[in-house]
Parts: structure tokens; sequence; C-alpha cells
């Protein structure tokens, strides 16, 4: 086929226009012009260890509590009446006797991973409780109360786990279920949980600070109380001082 000057003038007029374009293309990409985003996928997050929980097996020694005008420090109990007030305690002089103070007892403290039963003569002939391990005995409305912990519950007869409290970090938490109170020729458990496991009524869960270096804790609960004069009352713990490895 006879190709014309004005023909082969075209073809190589549009061959080359095709590459200037494809030149222009390419350095356009190379001097930043907008191409499509690639994405990445992105890094997962690390993942946290998780805590670490230490059993402390030993003695909680208890500090004794004092009251210095509206201030009060150591160990102390209150009772919290059905409408959130504090009971007045007539035997105690510690902020319009809102705060009974506590003493250690013959243990000098809680001890965990063991029972501190009260004695088989659990209360004198005027009701006074005789449990001295724990706490030493205080007035509470003229009548000595008292605390212990035993295999079997002393008011509703539940076989109980020995008090159980662990460390995280600089945080407590535990189980005081065998937690029981004597009064009056009465027991009142005052654990946390209840016997049966169970967080009912206003009891909440036991929490407490601990620090590694001076063993110095800290532990607070509150527990209701079921049945007697105070049916629906609770009693709020405090118990602060040393901890001792058993």
């Amino acid at each position: 086929m006879h190709v014309t000057r004005y023909q082969r003038t075209v073809a190589i007029g549009l061959g080359a226009s095709l590459a200037g374009g494809l030149i222009a293309a390419t350095a356009g990409t190379a001097a930043g012009a907008p191409r499509a985003a690639v994405r990445t996928p992105a890094a997962a997050a690390p993942s946290r260890p998780a805590a670490h929980h230490h059993k402390l097996v030993g003695t909680f020694t208890i500090k004794r509590g004092r009251a210095h005008g509206k201030k009060v420090s150591g160990s102390y109990f209150r009772m919290i009446t059905p409408v959130g007030s504090y009971f007045s305690n007539s035997s105690s002089h510690a902020r319009g006797g809102t705060y009974t103070l506590l003493k250690p007892g013959t243990n000098k403290g809680l001890r965990t991973g063991t029972y501190q039963p009260q004695p088989s003569r659990a209360f004198d002939n005027n009701g006074n409780s005789l449990a001295g391990r724990i706490i030493k005995p205080t007035n509470f409305e003229n009548v000595k109360f008292a605390v212990s912990t035993a295999k079997v519950d002393p008011q509703t007869g539940t076989t109980v786990r020995a008090p159980r409290i662990k460390v995280s970090g600089h945080k407590l938490t535990g189980d005081v279920r065998a937690f029981a109170a004597s009064w009056n020729k009465q027991n009142f458990n005052q654990g946390s949980p209840k016997p049966n496991g169970a967080y009912s009524g206003h009891t909440t869960k036991l929490r407490g600070k601990y620090h590694r270096k001076s063993h110095k804790y800290s532990l607070t609960w509150r527990s209701q109380i079921v049945g007697g004069p105070f049916n629906g009352f609770s009693g709020l713990w405090h118990l602060t001082g040393t901890f001792h490895a058993r």
C-alpha cells in the first residue's frame, strides 16, 4: 500500500503526542501528583498482662482505734440504720458514739487461712462476749461484743471457708464470710460475702490498700445484720494495722 507524505507526517505526530503524554503522566506521579492511598493494617494494641493476685496468709494485726475531737484513726466499727444514718452507741465517746473504737485481741488481729473461733463458753452470765482472739471485747450499749471466725457460722449453721485476703498491686480484696459478731448472747454474721456467698442487702465487697514495703494495710467492708434487735441494720468494719506473714 502506498503511504503518502501527508499520512506519514500525521502518524509521526500522533506517536509523538502519545509518548509525550505518557512521559508527562509518569513525571507528574514522581513529582507528587495525587494517587490512590494505600492502607496498611493497623498494629494490634498490646495486650495487658493479667492482674496477679497474691494470697496474704498470716495475721492482719489491728491498730487500736483512737479519737481526738472529730478525728478518728485506727480500727473501728460503725452501725448503720436501715435509713442510712449512723447509730449512736451510748458506750462510746468517739464522734458522739457513731464510732466504736476497737482494740487488738490476744491474737493481735485477724488471721487468714485459719479460724479463730469463740470459746466453748461464748458469753458470761450478763451476755458479754468472751471471744477475745481478734479484738478485745468492747462495750456496745453496755454489753460487750467481740468477733470470731469458725468453720461453722454460729448464726446460720453454714460451713464457711477460712478468711482469705489477696493483694494485686496495692489493692486488697478478700472473702471473710466466716466473720461473726457476738453480743448479748446472740450471734450475727458480719462477713463479706454472707455465708451463702451472696452480697445480700447492704453487704459490700471487702476492699483495702496494702503497702508492700511497710506491710501496712487497711480493710473496709459492710455487712447487713439479719435477725435480733438490729435486724436490717448493717455493720461497717474498718481495720487497719500491719500484716505479718505466717
